[in-house]
This record gives structure tokens, C-alpha cells and sequence, in this order.
């Protein structure tokens, strides 16, 4: 390797350990999570509700349905990771993915609300297929992106601003599903046709925001480009006590919050609409201060990661998700109902940016525990978690509404399952926090402890460069990246 372009590829490691993506490049990277948010969000808010009042599917069998293909896309992103830890492209290793992945995954999420069969067999048979179909495309497409932004710089405010962004990303889906979508769930005379409608509008509007993201991002973290066994891939996140710690809360607060997205509309409908005051705009504010606020509490993710650090920024929000649980059950009134549930999305959008920002540090920490940098296999392990926490929050929310008697039949639902409704809504998910906290409470990767992890790679990518590079001259100074398998980005490879 000639002494330029060494030089070159010290100055562009460099670059990526300090602070330095412009607005548009995150700005670029949060709408590539709205895209994502389309038909994740839509189908976790709206799916549920689809199946019950729509197509007329059973609570229980609806359930048994997330339950199945949720754990599917669980072992989907398993797959997903060891494509994306195998591919190296001109356009970089993470990039791609949205280039070829995208449009399918948008065009899958509205088969998912077209179910243009009558027998009750043939709708659980389409149901199942075409949501299964849409979590393995989400797996190809969300794999890859989530691991972009451990490629696009490895300072933690870069990190930080990153993950703020995503939490602004979804947030928009969400309000836009919010002001669009939820008002008509009540009001509309047609609700199959709004569903199928709407879905084509967002396959659009999708296509759009990935491509803004294929352009205005760029991966600028070098490493090798090697052959990583399967072995070796569980071995990597298997000696990754903070993954394995933070997978395991993860699972608990996700449980939680598909509890409370799942019933969200339900909640706005039915519990909530027997106060005096409540109209369709119920739905609307429901959904925006519960699912939707990652939009406003996105931007305070760096300021807390600063003040206060992100395990302990982790541990508040699960703190204030409690409390607003606590409330809601509590309440009698509907001012008071709606302030608890924006304590519950408050500590929920909080939890989500600072999960995100944590998941990026503990891939330095494989790295340096196992000499082997897997991404997409670290945030496939991660995203199995998560996928099995929504599995188990939306079918737990599915079978909540069965044992409670209700009716998607029914315009008006009985004062028992009202308020068997809101039982479930301020028990199950606080209990979850409760639990998620006290793992978090254990994580063992502090920002000091980051701060040396990043110092020890450094000097051993260092010390490999020069062994590696032999007469090309002195060794470089720490921060160099690996030479010889990888030419970064662009290679072809």
C-alpha cells in the first residue's frame, strides 16, 4: 500500500472518530427511519384493529397470527445480518440494501391491508403470508440501515445526533399516520378502502424517503471485509455482556409499549370516549402522545445523553413510563388520562433513542472483546430481541382484548371491558418498565467505559496496520484503520 493512499485512509478514519455529519446527512438518515416507520408503524398501530373490525378476525386467532410471524421475523433478521455482514458493494456494505430492498417492503405492507378473499380460512391463510412476506423484506431493508450509522462515524454525539434522528424519523410517520389515518378509524363509511388507499399513498411517499437516505448518506467507518463463521458470530455476540443486557431489557420495555400501541385506538374509541368532551380527535391525540412522541422527545436524546449519560437516561425513562401507568389506572377523568398517557410515550420515546444510541456502542465493545467487527450480526441479535418483544406485546395486547369480551361488532362496548381495557393498559406495560429498569440497572458499558474501548481498538488497528504494512514506513499514529482485505467503499467487492 502506497504511503498516500495510507494517508488517505488514516484522515478518513480520523474523520469518522470525531464529530462531523453536516444536517443534511442526518436529516438524510432520519427519513430513511420514516421509511421504515410506513409499514412498521402501520401495521403496529393499525393492523390489530384491521384484522378485528375490519376483516372480522378473532382476537385470539389475530394474536396467534403476531405472535407467529413476529418470531418469524425474528429468525428473518438472523438471515439478514449474515447477508449484510457478506456484502461488500460500490455503493458501500449497508446501502444497498435500501436500493433493492425498499419498494418491495412498501408494496408488501399494503398487501397487508387488501385481503381480497371471502372464507374465513383464506383470510387467516393471506394474512399470515402477506404479513410474514413484509417482516422479511422489513429485515432486508431495517438490518442494514440500523447498522449504517455505526458506518457513518463512530463519535458518540455523531451517534447520538443519529439516533435523535431516527426518534424524528418515526415521529413523523406516526404523526402523519396520526392526523391521515386514525380520525377516520371511527368515522369512515368505507374503512377497507381508506386502509388500501392510504397504503398506496405511503408506498409513494416511502420510495422517496429511502432514496433520500441512499443519497445523503455515507459509510466512512473502514474495516476489514472478511468470511465471519457462523461460529464466530455467535461467539462475537455470545461474549457481548452489554448487548446481551441491553437485549434483554429490551425486550422487556418493548413489550410494554406494543401493549400500548396495539390498544392505542382502542383505547381512544372506547375507554376514553365515555368521558364527557370526547370526540374523534381522541384518536389523533392518543396516538401522537403515546406512539408519536418520539417526534418531540427525539431531539432531547444528545442532551441527555450529555447530562446524564444513556444507561441512566435509559433508566428515567422507564421511570416516567411507570409513573404515567400508575395515573392512568388512577385516573377518573379525561384531562388526567391523557396527561398519564403522555407520561407513558414520553418514557417510551425516550427509551428508544437512547436504546439505538446504546446498540451502536456495544459493537465496539464485540469488537474488542472478540477481534472480530460484525455489525449486522450485533444489530441482528439486537432486532431478534426486539422482534420477539413486539411478538409477545402485540399478541399479549390480542389476547388482552379476547379475555376482556370484546366485540369489534359492537359500536358500543360494555362498561366491563372499558375498563378492562384500562387495566391492561396501565399494569401490563408498567410492569414491563419495572423489570426493564432493573436489568438496565446492571449494564455494565458506561460512557468512561466506551471512551477506553475506543482507545484500545484504535491502538490495536495501529498495531495491526504496521505489522501489515511492513516497509511502507513508520506505523501510523492511533486511530488508523485495518489495511489489506479492504479498500472501503467503493471497491466493487
Amino acid at each position: 500500500m502506497s504511503s498516500t493512499a495510507m494517508t488517505a485512509r488514516t484522515a478518513s478514519t480520523d474523520a469518522a472518530a470525531r464529530p462531523h455529519l453536516s444536517f443534511k446527512t442526518i436529516a438524510g438518515y432520519g427519513a430513511g427511519d420514516a421509511g421504515c416507520n410506513i409499514a412498521f408503524q402501520m401495521t403496529g398501530l393499525f393492523l390489530l384493529i384491521f384484522y378485528t373490525d375490519v376483516v372480522g378476525i378473532s382476537p385470539v386467532h389475530a394474536g396467534n397470527i403476531f405472535l407467529f410471524v413476529k418470531i418469524w421475523d425474528a429468525f428473518a433478521d438472523i438471515f439478514a445480518g449474515r447477508v449484510v455482514d457478506r456484502t461488500m458493494t460500490r455503493w458501500g456494505k449497508f446501502r444497498p440494501f435500501l436500493l433493492w430492498y425498499s419498494v418491495p417492503l412498501l408494496a408488501a405492507n399494503l398487501l397487508c391491508f387488501w385481503i381480497p378473499v371471502d372464507s374465513y380460512n383464506m383470510k387467516l391463510v393471506w394474512a399470515v403470508s402477506s404479513y410474514a412476506l413484509m417482516g422479511l423484506l422489513y429485515s432486508l431493508v431495517n438490518i442494514p440501515f440500523g447498522s449504517l450509522a455505526g458506518a457513518m462515524s463512530q463519535n458518540p454525539v455523531d451517534r447520538s445526533r443519529l439516533a435523535s434522528a431516527r426518534m424524528v424519523g418515526s415521529g413523523a410517520t406516526i404523526l402523519l399516520l396520526s392526523l391521515v389515518l386514525a380520525p377516520q378509524i371511527k368515522a369512515a363509511e368505507n374503512l377497507a378502502s381508506t386502509f388500501l388507499i392510504t397504503s398506496f399513498v405511503f408506498l409513494l411517499i416511502g420510495t422517496a424517503l429511502f432514496m433520500t437516505t441512499f443519497l445523503t448518506s455515507k459509510e466512512t467507518v473502514y474495516r476489514e471485509v472478511e468470511k465471519v463463521s457462523l461460529r464466530d458470530t455467535l461467539r462475537t455476540v455470545r461474549q457481548n455482556k452489554p448487548l446481551i443486557r441491553l437485549c434483554s431489557s429490551s425486550f422487556f420495555y418493548l413489550t410494554g409499549q406494543n401493549i400500548v400501541s396495539a390498544m392505542g385506538i382502542y383505547i381512544a374509541n372506547h375507554a376514553l370516549a365515555q368521558y364527557a368532551g370526547a370526540g374523534n380527535w381522541l384518536a389523533s391525540v392518543v396516538t401522537i402522545i403515546t406512539t408519536g412522541a418520539v417526534l418531540y422527545v427525539g431531539p432531547l436524546g444528545p442532551g441527555v445523553t450529555r447530562r446524564l449519560g444513556k444507561k441512566t437516561g435509559f433508566m428515567g425513562a422507564c421511570g416516567v413510563a411507570i409513573t404515567g401507568g400508575i395515573l392512568f389506572g388512577l385516573s377518573s377523568n379525561l384531562l388526567l388520562s391523557l396527561f398519564a398517557l403522555f407520561l407513558i410515550g414520553f418514557g417510551m420515546a425516550l427509551l428508544n433513542t437512547m436504546t439505538w444510541a446504546l446498540e451502536a456502542d456495544t459493537v465496539e465493545y464485540g469488537e474488542l472483546q472478540t477481534g472480530i467487527r460484525t455489525e449486522g450480526a450485533t444489530y441482528a441479535a439486537f432486532s431478534f430481541t426486539r422482534k420477539v418483544g413486539q411478538a409477545v406485546g402485540a399478541a399479549v395486547a390480542s389476547y388482552a382484548l379476547a379475555f376482556i369480551g370484546y366485540n369489534g361488532a359492537l359500536d358500543v362496548q360494555p362498561q366491563s371491558v372499558l375498563d378492562g381495557m384500562t387495566n391492561a393498559v396501565a399494569i401490563l406495560p408498567a410492569a414491563c418498565f419495572l423489570i426493564a429498569l432493573l436489568i438496565m440497572s446492571r449494564y455494565p458499558l458506561t460512557e468512561a467505559r466506551f471512551a477506553e474501548i475506543m482507545q484500545q481498538i484504535q491502538a490495536r488497528r495501529a498495531q495491526r496496520h504496521a505489522e501489515l504494512s511492513g516497509s511502507a514506513g513508520a506505523a501510523p499514529a492511533a486511530g488508523t484503520a485495518l489495511p489489506g482485505l479492504d479498500d472501503g467503499p467503493g471497491t466493487g467487492r
